[in-house]
């Protein structure tokens, strides 16, 4: 039975609609999180790894991921702490600028139980985290986790890395380089996105991303480089750009990057080589920008992964 663990924050979400707003639920590692439980075959194992707060929002949040199949595991409920919000307007584009409540997010406290969080990444197939997860944390939070990541790999975990840098929640770009950097000396594959490499580490072009990537000990990288699709380099081979897959109608960009990021581990995990992998994860990532918020319906992820495979035509509620 497979199991996989996304370890970060999951905030409420307030999407601007019309005349009001819609109050959801996501976050960069949920949302890839998300991607997977549609994706994989049952009875995988889907935990997200956070800590919660004892507030009705937390409550009805592990209610909301109770609902859709996502355990989890030991994440503790602290008393007196809540979830973050943050609130979504978008252009006529489809395009989304976003306003942020998180200074005293529960998730911020996820590694300051190491038996906790060890036993909730114990036994894994996979593991995934991002920038943003480091980013919340402590040095010590920072360092507890890396251990205890470091431990789960050991075991036989596959850990997959999304830099995802946000600038806003750093002290600055030296930090984050290096908390970043000693995270990818012990990631399996890495899911980048371009050009926000290259702002932080200074690469020329996603080619020379991939490289210094790979000389970090990476064995796989999928950068992702938005419209234009996905550059795949892995097992030695150049690096290789998978095309992107156009939506003619995007309504809300918001998770695309996450929705790449699930539907390709879902493919790598079963079995699907790194550039069909990629090309499947284009497909899935053009779904998610059809919609509004992070979290698409997963039938309608499932009919889209069947037609990307080749079993099935998509049919579209």
């Amino acid at each position: 039975m497979m199991r996989v663990a996304a370890v970060g924050e999951c905030m409420l979400e307030l999407q601007a609609r019309g005349e009001g707003w819609h109050l959801g639920h996501a976050g960069d590692t949920f949302n890839t999180l998300w991607m997977l439980r549609a994706l994989l075959p049952r009875p995988a194992v889907a935990d997200f790894v956070t800590a919660f707060g004892d507030d009705p929002f937390s409550g009805q949040q592990r209610a909301f991921m109770a609902a859709q199949g996502i355990g989890t595991a030991a994440s503790p409920c602290l008393p007196g702490l809540r979830p973050g919000l943050y609130a979504i307007t978008l252009d006529g584009a489809g395009e989304r600028s976003f306003s942020y409540w998180r200074a005293d997010s529960a998730a911020r406290r996820l590694a300051d139980d190491p038996a906790a969080l060890r036993l909730s990444l114990e036994g894994r197939d996979l593991i995934h985290v991002s920038g943003i997860t480091l980013a919340i944390l402590s040095p010590e939070g920072r360092r507890v986790l890396g251990d205890e990541l470091a431990r789960a790999r050991d075991g036989g975990a596959l850990l997959a890395f999304d830099t995802n840098w946000r600038p806003a929640l750093w002290s600055g770009p030296d930090a984050a380089r290096a908390a970043m950097t000693e995270l990818l000396g012990i990631c399996d594959i890495a899911l980048p996105s371009w050009p926000d490499e290259g702002r932080l580490f200074g690469d020329a072009d996603p080619a020379a991303a991939c490289q210094r990537l790979l000389s970090l000990g990476v064995g796989e990288v999928a950068l992702k480089l938005g419209a234009e699709g996905a550059m795949i380099s892995a097992g030695g081979l150049a690096p290789q750009v998978i095309a992107g897959h156009p939506n003619p109608a995007p309504l809300d960009t918001t998770g695309a990057g996450d929705g790449f990021n699930g539907a390709y581990l879902a493919a790598r995990l079963q079995g699907r080589p790194p550039a069909e992998a990629a090309r499947i994860a284009n497909r899935l990532a053009a779904e998610v920008i059809g919609a509004y918020g992070a979290l698409v319906d997963p039938a309608l992820l499932r009919r889209c992964w069947a037609e990307a495979v080749g079993q099935a035509p998509l049919a579209r509620p």
